[in-house]
């Protein structure tokens, strides 16, 4: 009994010991890392000031017109206060003054154009809202208390239904939805409240007055006051996206023949920073950017010398071909992080063709945005013989290399299939399963057809990939494969290059590009109406409505 008790004692002291140096170390552990987390936060938040100073003078650097606009609505919401800040101001307006302010927040955008569509909607929206108001109001003053009531619900639900079925149409959401809003706004204010305030035509004349001065100090502010043109901006992303291109397409050839070998995964892991990927990543993101811009660059005042009116619905349809265009160069981009790899020895054999291909078709990019972005025709020899002699000497290269591309063996398949068998047979002699050792009974049997199917599953997972590898290493020409992939890219970004240069030659015509003349102190601006000569120091500097 007493042994018991002494073996119980001693073997449960060690426990009660372990356990408690147990949550010793654990407690320690913890208190370890919460000593680190708060070092690593105080480290965040002693770097956080740098780090949002380098933030923000990157975003006013990278464009300073950013802090322009900031300085702009500063001043604007300035000017507009004095509605409440003066005394003789405040008692001629009165507590609506509020609206002016609400307007300036609203309408004072970037450029030029989207405010000029933000507030003409307002402006259009609050008239028809407040016209209609009254006619109501008007019809409605007459009768009864209680048919006034049912007459203004009533108008308000059909009016409000019609207005918000029409946002659904297509020209209407694209040019008017904000306008339409306002509309909502405005009616369902001056209606609603016309039933228990006696002066309501008071009240919106004040509202009218002071969403009209908040237009106005926005529509001084962005047209008078370091003016953005949405028009320029487009202009100036469609070369932007073509310089790009060129860059993506020459640095991706350039990669692919490089001597250096670089490992996939460090290609996956940097591709946001890849000079490659960020030069067609704006090609691919710019369709609701285009869209937005041609919008509002269709509202704004033809503010150059000659007043012609920009198609700039024709920089949209461009941007669309520059983006079927940029797919070509993804596809391209990826043959660089492929799994199989064409060796660099192969490579080699075409590296010269395919520089030299790349090259013109960089050159002949680049010829089409300094066109776009100068206002001028591009050459009639933008496609020129260099093009044409580089393709043909990709394709004899090609020829003359047969065996990489057909293979020389004709017994491979029969090969193939003559390994496939061999390891399949020598899988099942080592897993087979003899049946003079199952059972009889009905139970068994059902267990070893169950044991047989999962036996045969895994054969065929085991057996797959393995055929697969075969299949990769006995193809002679299986090396090759990858670089023909790469090789009929290049030559389709040569053919999708024509619908390139096609969509600026009728952007110069529409547009009224001056003609292309080489060392001609003159610039012959032609038109299909008409016809005019200006010198080269007299372009206009920004592109007309």
């Amino acid at each position: 009994m007493s042994n018991k008790v002494h073996v119980g004692i001693e073997m449960g002291t060690p426990a009660v010991g372990d356990g408690g140096g147990g949550g010793v170390d654990s407690w320690k552990n913890n208190l370890g890392k919460m000593k680190r987390h708060g070092h690593a936060l105080a480290e965040k938040v002693r770097r956080f000031p740098g780090s949002l100073w380098d933030t923000i003078w990157k975003l006013g650097r990278d464009d300073p017109r950013r802090v322009i606009h900031a300085l702009k609505v500063g001043l604007s919401l300035t000017i507009v206060s004095l509605l409440y800040l003066m005394e003789p101001l405040f008692k001629g307006i009165g507590e609506n003054a509020i609206w002016a302010v609400m307007t300036v927040v609203v309408v004072l955008e970037f450029t030029v154009g989207a405010t000029l569509c933000k507030g003409l909607n307002r402006g259009l929206g609050t008239v028809l809202a407040g016209s209609l108001a009254f006619l109501i109001e008007y019809i409605a003053h007459e009768s009864g208390q209680v048919f006034r009531a049912v007459f203004i619900g009533a108008a308000v639900f059909f009016v409000g239904a019609a207005a918000t079925y029409m946002r659904f149409l297509p020209y209407i959401k694209k040019n008017y939805d904000y306008g339409v809003v306002i509309f909502l706004l405005t009616f369902n204010l001056i209606t609603v409240s016309s039933y228990r305030v006696e002066n309501v035509l008071k009240i919106a004349h004040e509202r009218f007055y002071t969403i009209a001065i908040g237009c106005g100090i926005c529509l001084f502010m962005s047209l008078l006051i370091f003016p953005t043109w949405s028009g320029e901006d487009l202009h100036n992303s469609t070369v932007a996206k073509l310089e790009g291109l060129a860059k993506s397409i020459e640095a991706c050839v350039n990669e692919y023949f490089n001597d250096a070998e670089v490992e996939p995964e460090l290609k996956k892991s940097s591709s946001e920073e890849d000079p490659i990927y960020k030069g067609y990543k704006a090609v691919l993101d710019s369709k609701s950017t285009d869209e937005t811009l041609a919008l509002y660059a269709s509202w704004e005042p033809r503010h150059s010398r000659h007043c012609y009116r920009f198609p700039w619905q024709q920089y949209v349809k461009l941007g669309a071909v520059l983006r079927q265009f940029g797919y070509a160069v993804v596809a391209l981009h990826g043959c660089l992080l492929t799994e199989i790899q064409t060796p660099r020895s192969v490579r080699g054999l075409f590296k010269d063709p395919c520089i030299r291909l790349a090259n013109e078709v960089s050159k002949d990019l680049m010829e089409l945005a300094n066109s776009i972005k100068n206002r001028r025709h591009c050459s009639p020899e933008i496609l020129s013989d260099h093009l044409h002699e580089a393709l043909q000497d990709l394709n004899t290269a090609i020829k003359s290399q047969p065996r990489l591309f057909l293979g020389s063996n004709s017994n491979q398949a029969s090969n193939l299939l003559a390994l496939a068998a061999a390891h399949a047979s020598q899988h099942q002699k080592d897993h087979g399963v003899s049946l003079s050792s199952v059972k009889t009974d009905s139970s068994a049997l059902l267990e070893w057809k169950t044991k047989r199917a999962s036996e045969r599953e895994n054969e065929r997972k085991v057996l797959r990939p393995q055929l697969s590898k075969i299949a990769i290493t006995s193809l002679e020409f299986s090396e090759a494969l990858p670089f023909a992939a790469f090789a009929s890219l290049l030559v389709e970004i040569v053919a999708r290059l024509d619908n390139v240069i096609e969509e600026v030659e009728e952007l110069g015509t529409i547009a009224c590009f001056k003609e292309f003349n080489p060392g001609d102190d003159k610039i012959i601006v032609t038109c299909e109406k008409s016809k005019v000569d200006v010198t080269q120091n007299h372009l206009p500097s920004h592109p007309a409505d």
